[in-house]
């Protein structure tokens, strides 16, 4: 039986889940996309990001469009692998016989 440790702390966050979520499904997202998909405040979000990107489970690239800052992240082959496991850790505990 799977216990409360084997969820990644990291992933174990609402929003850093929705993150990660969203950017297992497209090639890459804006910061306004992930703000507006999320629901967050561009402060709480930034801090989320910065804490997924210093763990190697996204890279996150700043540059400019029309003299305004553009942020571009990515999930990493990391930030896959840890979220499938997460998956399957919840799975565990939703179907603990099999």
């Amino acid at each position: 039986m799977r216990q409360l440790s084997d969820l990644d702390p990291l992933l174990h966050s609402q929003l850093r889940l929705a993150v990660v979520s969203i950017l297992i499904s497209v090639v890459e997202a804006e910061f306004t996309f992930l703000k507006e998909k999320t629901g967050s405040t561009a402060g709480n979000l930034s801090v989320q990001l910065e804490k997924l990107s210093s763990e190697g489970y996204i890279s996150m690239e700043k540059s400019f469009r029309n003299k305004r800052p553009l942020t571009t992240c990515r999930i990493t082959p990391k930030g896959i692998v840890q979220f499938e496991r997460y998956v399957q850790a919840l799975q565990a505990y939703i179907q603990p016989g099999q």
